[in-house]
């Protein structure tokens, strides 16, 4: 069974930093790529970033060189580290998974944690 569970989100002052954390099962070498999305109140849900498993990344132009994205193997885990924080990017931030079975895309998401910036 697919279970993603985020966590670390929380409530920062402009300038500052957060690192969200996604709990992946089975483990992360079941997904193809695994990511973050997010989406603020009266938005539409939004790409940030993504790994592959080869360890590819991919960042929205809005938070490149300000967000990286990692992956703990041993932790099953995947990593959101996001730095120089500004009130747009206040959010709820979802973890998400794809993974390929036979040919099928199959996209798996997590509950979601806030964030908050505030000026």
């Amino acid at each position: 069974q697919v279970r993603l569970v985020e966590s670390g989100g929380g409530l920062v002052q402009a300038g500052g930093s957060l690192k969200l954390s996604c709990a992946a099962s089975p483990n992360v070498f079941s997904f193809d790529t695994m990511g973050w999305y997010r989406q603020a109140p009266g938005k539409q849900r939004e790409l940030v970033a993504t790994i592959t498993s080869g360890g590819s990344t991919n960042f929205a132009d809005s938070v490149k060189a300000r967000f990286t994205i990692s992956r703990d193997i041993a932790k099953n885990s995947v990593y959101l580290q996001m730095n120089s924080l500004k009130p747009e990017d206040t959010a709820v931030y979802y973890c998400t998974a794809r993974r390929t079975v036979l040919g099928v895309w199959h996209d798996y998401w997590g509950q979601g944690t806030q964030v908050t910036v505030s000026s």
